[in-house]
């Protein structure tokens, strides 16, 4: 009997941002995405928002898009699982299980579970992911200092004990993801009035895409260089140099 995969919790941008990796040995190894911090995922649980729904004329087919904020997805459902997404509105706030799948380049959910969830659920999710990035990096960032004093064999071996295969520790050092916070908090410090800087002029100024200015944002108020004195207007804390 196959043990059924633990559903990680995750924001879509781990997803989408991630590297994807067929399934192999005739599906007894399911598909899976590697994110830029070396996280396996092949079963995941993501709290989004409905954009859009669709379903056949035969009712074979239905998928619903969904925004967490960090980026969109499609999750989809064939057959006799379409009725997954019975009831389901645009604009609900819905809880989606299922597992990584990629169909002509595009990545997307196949749904096992989807249901409509309330409002609060949004807000704790997001801590908890945040708390999981952070407890991540930690471990990621450790792994990049010691790069240079060890061999690539004495590296994969210390990487496997903390829970990184080679393939995951391959996409770590595949390429280090641009640290666009000291950007974004000159950004505010030149702008902000003392009433705060509105996301808004993030988007418009920094010239960077909405998810990643979202999640440097998040990062930074998480980290304790930001502050929100009102709804999506931030004003810093310290700089990132103390």
């Amino acid at each position: 009997m196959v043990k059924r995969l633990i559903a990680k919790k995750v924001q879509i941008s781990d997803i989408t941002n991630g590297n994807y990796f067929a399934g192999r040995r005739e599906g007894m190894e399911p598909s899976y995405v590697i994110t830029p911090l070396g996280e396996k995922l092949s079963r995941i649980n993501i709290i989004a928002t409905i954009t859009d729904k669709f379903l056949s004329e035969d009712s074979n087919y239905s998928s619903i898009t969904i925004d967490d904020s960090t980026d969109v997805i499609r999750a989809k459902a064939f057959r006799e699982d379409v009725k997954i997404f019975k009831g389901l509105q645009k604009g609900e706030l819905v809880i989606v299980i299922g597992k990584i799948k990629e169909y002509q380049n595009e990545v997307y959910i196949n749904a096992e579970i989807a249901r409509a969830v309330e409002p609060n659920y949004e807000a704790l999710r997001r801590l908890e992911i945040l708390n999981q990035i952070n407890e991540r990096k930690k471990l990621i960032d450790n792994l990049r200092k010691i790069k240079a004093r060890m061999t690539d064999e004495n590296l994969k071996e210390y990487a496997k004990k903390m829970g990184i295969e080679k393939e995951a520790l391959e996409v770590i050092f595949e390429k280090k993801e641009p640290d666009y916070k000291p950007k974004i908090l000159e950004i505010i410090a030149s702008l902000d009035d003392g009433s705060g800087v509105e996301i808004v002029k993030l988007f418009e100024l920094s010239k960077l895409p909405d998810n990643v200015i979202e999640r440097t944002v998040d990062e930074l108020l998480a980290d304790g260089y930001l502050f929100e004195p009102s709804v999506g207007k931030f004003r810093a804390i310290k700089s990132t140099s103390s």
